[in-house]
Order: C-alpha cells, then sequence, then structure tokens
C-alpha cells in the first residue's frame, strides 16, 4: 500500500467542475461556470486556420509569437499610456491562470504572507498553499464589496511578499476605483511587497468606468505582475491563451519558471489572434456588447424573487436568496439544478472559510435565449 502526503490535502474539485457536471447530469441550464455558449467569429477562426495552413504548427518562442507581443505593447500604450517591451516585459501564457500560478510560484516561498481579497478566484490560496505560503486573506462584504484600506494594513506583517487584486473582481463584479489605487500605492510604498494584478475581465466594464489598471501607474507597475485573457475578450476560454505583463526585471524570473512550466503555448492560436486583432474592433466592442447582455439579464431577474446585486464589470451577475430560503448557498445551488434546472455558482466556494452569506454568482455570457430560459425557470422559486 502505498502512503501518499498531498501537498493539498483540504482541496478538491473545484466548484465549477461541480456545478457544470451537475448541471450535465440534470440537463439543467449552465450559469455556472464562466464561458459563453454563443460561436466565436468566423473570421477568428478563419486567421487560426490560415495560420495552420501556413505552417505555424511547430514550437513558438517561449516568450510568445513577437508580432502578438508587439501588438499587446501597442495596446497597452494606447489604453494605459504604459510602455512594455514586448521582448523583455511580455509573455504569452497558457491562459489567465498560468499566469497566475507562474506569478506566485516565481517569488513565493514558505513562511510568505500573500493578502488576497475574498470572495477570490479559486486559483489564489491553492497555489499559495502548495509553495508553502501563508494567505492572508481580507473578507470583502456584500453588497458592494469595497475595500477597507485601513483594515487591510493591519494584515501586514514583516513576512507580507504580496498582494492579489482583481478588478473587474470575480466573482462579485465589483470594481476598483481611483481611491483604492492611491490607497495601494500608499499601503506598498518604500516597500519590497510584489503585486499581481488579475485584470482578466479588463475591458468588461460598465456604466462608463475606467478600468484602473495598474499599468496606469508606474508606482504599481514597477512592482506589478498584470494578468491578462484573450480567452474573455475573444470569446474562447477553451483556447487557454493570455499574457502576463512585468518590467523586465521580474519578467526574466518569470520566464524562469514558465519555460519550466509550459515553455511555449499554442503556435497557431497566437498567430492567428495577432492577425485577427489587426483588423478588429474588438477592445471598443466588447464593454459595449457585455454590458447589453448584463442590462438584460438584470431586468429578466427583476421577474424574480433574487435580490440583485451591483455588477460594474466581469460577465457575472450576484444575486442575493436571503429573502428567499434559509439555506447553505451550497445546498440551495443544488437544489436550483435538481428542481429548477438552472446551475449557478454558491459564493461561498470563493471564500477559504466559506463563508456564506446567501450569495449566488451567475454568468451571463450567455445567449439571451439561454438567459430567457433560465429566468423562466427561475421565477418558479
Amino acid at each position: 500500500m502505498i502512503n501518499i502526503n498531498s501537498k493539498l490535502p483540504t482541496v478538491g474539485t473545484t466548484i465549477f467542475t461541480v456545478m457544470s457536471k451537475l448541471a450535465a447530469d440534470h440537463q439543467a441550464i449552465n450559469l455556472s461556470q464562466g464561458f459563453p455558449d454563443y460561436g466565436t467569429d468566423e473570421k477568428l477562426i478563419a486567421a487560426i486556420n490560415q495560420a495552420m495552413k501556413d505552417g505555424f504548427n511547430q514550437y513558438a518562442p517561449m516568450a510568445g509569437y513577437l508580432p502578438l507581443r508587439e501588438q499587446i505593447a501597442e495596446k497597452i500604450e494606447n489604453f494605459y499610456n504604459a510602455k512594455y517591451d514586448p521582448e523583455t516585459e511580455i509573455t504569452i501564457t497558457a491562459g489567465g491562470t498560468q499566469a497566475i500560478f507562474t506569478a506566485i510560484n516565481t517569488f513565493i516561498t514558505a513562511g510568505d504572507e500573500v493578502i488576497i481579497f475574498e470572495p477570490a478566484y479559486d486559483c489564489y490560496a491553492p497555489t499559495i498553499k502548495l509553495l508553502g505560503g501563508l494567505v492572508k486573506p481580507f473578507e470583502l462584504q456584500a453588497p458592494d464589496y469595497k475595500v477597507d484600506w485601513e483594515m487591510v494594513k493591519k494584515l501586514f506583517s514583516a513576512n507580507t511578499k504580496m498582494i492579489i487584486i482583481n478588478s473587474p473582481h470575480n466573482p462579485t463584479g465589483s470594481i476598483l476605483r481611483k481611491e483604492d489605487i492611491d490607497a495601494l500605492i500608499k499601503l506598498t510604498k518604500d516597500t519590497d511587497i510584489l503585486i499581481i494584478s488579475d485584470e482578466v475581465y479588463e475591458h468588461i466594464i460598465f456604466d462608463g468606468e475606467q478600468h484602473q489598471s495598474v499599468a496606469l501607474y508606474a508606482e504599481l507597475a514597477e512592482r506589478s505582475f498584470i494578468v491578462a485573457s484573450f480567452g474573455k475578450l475573444l470569446h474562447t476560454t477553451g483556447w487557454k491563451m493570455g499574457y502576463c505583463l512585468a518590467p523586465a526585471k521580474l519578467m526574466a524570473e518569470f520566464r524562469k519558471i514558465h519555460q519550466f512550466n509550459v515553455f511555449s503555448v499554442n503556435t497557431p492560436m497566437q498567430v492567428g489572434i495577432a492577425n485577427y486583432l489587426k483588423s478588429s474592433n474588438i477592445y471598443l466592442e466588447i464593454p459595449v456588447f457585455f454590458q447589453q447582455k448584463r442590462d438584460f439579464f438584470q431586468q429578466l431577474l427583476k421577474e424574480t424573487k433574487f435580490d440583485l446585486l451591483p455588477c460594474k464589470g466581469s460577465y457575472f451577475q450576484c444575486v442575493s436568496y436571503s429573502n428567499i430560503i434559509d439555506e447553505k448557498d451550497t445546498e440551495f445551488a443544488k437544489k436550483l439544478v435538481t428542481d429548477f434546472g438552472v446551475a449557478a455558482i454558491p459564493v461561498s466556494a470563493f471564500y477559504t472559510k466559506n463563508i456564506d452569506h446567501k450569495i449566488l454568482r451567475f454568468c451571463f455570457a450567455k445567449e439571451n435565449s439561454t438567459l430567457e430560459k433560465a429566468v423562466e425557470k427561475l421565477t418558479k422559486l
């Protein structure tokens, strides 16, 4: 009998996998996992196919296809007036999660403390623990999930090595504003604290708000890894394509880990995306597209008993069901699938301590007809 000493003994299958399987088993409408159910632009698919036909089927450079990195650098300069050298400060990754894992892995060692804001995307804490780090969670409160930076300051210690921020935020749809950035600058000034800024929903932001990328602020950019995702931008989550930005000194260390993790990522995807973006207005179209989805879904949900929480970004809408039933969110989410045919994510899954505020997360990156069918079922609650 082999004795196994698990590195992550308390970690099971992710809630996304659990709820998606439950939805499939019960033929429910899946508004749990964050992926679209509509098609990808045929022009993008044609660009990928053409790249394959043109022979781009072998290893890409470890850092990524240079023309794509050059396009990213141009975009960052246009949007945030920040310069990143495509040769030394931009790396193409196998999705945003791989970039986050690699950035944490680059510097966190046993005993290092990492501050995260919960509810948090579920890869942060396990990765920190895997490396022997200590997770220091700051618990955000519904309905607005605003950060109290004076309270965050109390989490700081001599062992604080990194802070992970996420805006627009998954799962809550909240965003960081200028005053949040100013507070973060003040807290990290004259320290060696590193930042991971998870900005995979950077272009999915609503109501005329400006995305507060750390790239806008030199004081933060000098200590930050910025993580982005083509999957969210191009409606292609299954392609697992993302990228990371960081100053050259940080990126040099990032690439040391990256090269022994995936080395490089899908070549024809990189070439096809680079060619597609040359003639696409996707960066301007995305916020309009998803705000229409959000507004449509919110209007539908007003016919249900749920209380809607604010949604300023991402493609997730959180709702409170506290006025409907006094039941754990994990159990209620399962009941929605089995009894009503709609899958959601219980937000307690995004807290280290599984804190239950009776809130569910729905994904509205779906066809309008899918959203209509789902809400029709939810009105029967």
